[in-house]
């Protein structure tokens, strides 16, 4: 029996949905800071920034169709102890200690500061209301949010994208100034160093919590081949791709042009809300406000959302009680502020995320070296080993010691040290696993 086609408009409906789901915090802050900080250098450092931030994410999104589950059967292919712990860390981190209330922290520093009066404390009260109005709505939303999936896809999401064309197009004929110096950690290795600041985006975490989402919105249209399946995610995935990759060189022009006129911001939600104000005055902060606002409630609600449902998997907690429990949790952790939460998230990320790239990668090899769960293993100690290191100094702790000891790393001062050793690790796990004879673990091709 032949199975039912979707249509294009179709799939560019759920290309947008999964657009909309990674449209938010740190999607709209890092580009223009990246711009601001790298000045000359800017289109070397969004070429990293596009590695990690756009196509890790793709692959990840893949990588969940592929393995015909969710993150948790993905990280099962290690080890079932290790698939649980992992994605519990993965959905804690890209939830509420650090994804959902990023989300709440944009919205305000672009959406509220602006209208603040000087003297007014930025933090405080003020964020403190608007987190406890943000979050309710969030919560709210998110007790039935498959209603919401059609309306991001069909207006929130081209009315986001009409608003920033107009920002970009802006300041395009009407420039804020020359690309600056570069600042000096875009001096030397800009190309790697906008490979780092991509992990801050938390996408490719994102991408295998929501990869799942999207294969679900495909089998409610009537599609229930995994070869279908599969192939619709991959262009749905390309498009939300396409979308992100020109939201970020688009932003990160804007802040590469902006210090002659707004001068050098601490984070990039606030150069995004100082250039609108430039460019268009107080209309353009308002409109601006309101669409990030948008933007950072999707993926609030999204996250919510998945991260629910996976613990209520896992916990004796009903579904709604872990949505008002998560939606609490974040705004309390969102009144840290903006700049202090990305300084906290960051030496987590640091760790976390090459582990994370890793196993993607390894998920598309896998029928290669026979799904031999010791090459998993192999590959993710040495990665482990070395992205913790990386993250103890993110945090400030003097490993120094330990650091230059691993200086005859390839890239290992670039911040991705950890890549030759995965690759080294996966052959001798490959090794050991053929000559102990452990069982093939193969999956059907898609």
């Amino acid at each position: 029996m032949n199975e039912k086609a979707l249509s294009f408009s179709q799939i560019l409906t759920i290309g947008l949905m999964l657009f909309a789901l990674f449209l938010g915090a740190g999607n709209m802050i890092f580009p223009p800071f990246l711009g601001q900080q790298a000045g000359e250098h800017v289109w070397t450092g969004i070429i990293g920034f596009l590695i990690t931030g756009v196509g890790l994410p793709l692959l990840g999104v893949i990588a969940i169709a592929k393995s015909g589950g969710d993150l948790q059967t993905l990280a099962n292919r290690v080890h079932p102890l290790f698939g649980l712990i992992f994605t519990i860390v993965m959905y804690l981190a890209i939830g509420p200690f650090f994804g959902i209330p990023r989300t709440g922290t944009v919205a305000y520093e672009i959406g509220v500061i602006p209208f603040l009066p000087e003297d007014t404390a930025k933090y405080g009260v003020s964020l403190l209301i608007y987190t406890i109005i943000f979050f309710g709505l969030t919560a709210w939303l998110a007790m039935n949010p498959s209603k919401l999936v059609d309306r991001i896809g069909k207006i929130l999401t081209p009315s986001l994208i009409v608003i920033l064309t107009v920002l970009v197009v802006k300041s395009i004929i009407s420039p804020m100034g020359d690309f600056g110096a570069p600042h000096e950690a875009y001096q030397d290795g800009p190309l790697f160093k906008g490979f780092i600041e991509g992990y801050l985006t938390m996408d490719t975490i994102a991408a295998l919590v929501f990869g799942i989402v999207v294969i679900n919105s495909i089998k409610d249209r009537g599609i229930t081949n995994k070869s279908s399946l599969t192939r619709i995610t991959i262009i749905a995935g390309f498009i939300a791709a396409a979308g992100l990759a020109l939201v970020y060189l688009s932003l990160s022009y804007i802040g590469a042009s902006s210090t002659d006129s707004i001068g050098v911001q601490a984070n990039g939600g606030a150069i995004l809300s100082a250039a609108a104000s430039h460019l268009f005055g107080s209309m353009g902060t308002i409109i601006l406000g309101l669409a990030i606002t948008f933007a950072c409630i999707t993926t609030s609600v999204g996250l919510v959302s998945a991260c629910s449902q996976f613990f209520a998997k896992i916990l004796p907690v009903s579904y709604p009680k872990l949505v008002i429990i998560i939606s609490l949790f974040s705004m309390i952790i969102a009144n840290i502020g903006l700049t202090q939460l990305i300084a906290v998230s960051l030496p987590v990320l640091i760790f976390i995320y090459p582990l994370a790239i890793v196993l993607i990668l390894l998920s598309f090899m896998h029928n290669g070296f026979n799904g031999y769960s010791l090459v998993y293993v192999g590959a993710l100690i040495p990665t482990g080993l070395i992205s913790l290191i990386d993250g103890i100094k993110t945090a400030g702790v003097d490993v120094t010691a330990i650091s230059q000891s691993l200086e005859f790393l390839p890239f290992y001062t670039q911040g991705i040290g950890w890549i030759v050793p995965a690759m080294i690790g996966a052959i001798i796990g490959f090794i050991i696993a053929v000559l102990a004879g452990q069982t093939k673990r193969t999956i059907e091709a898609s």
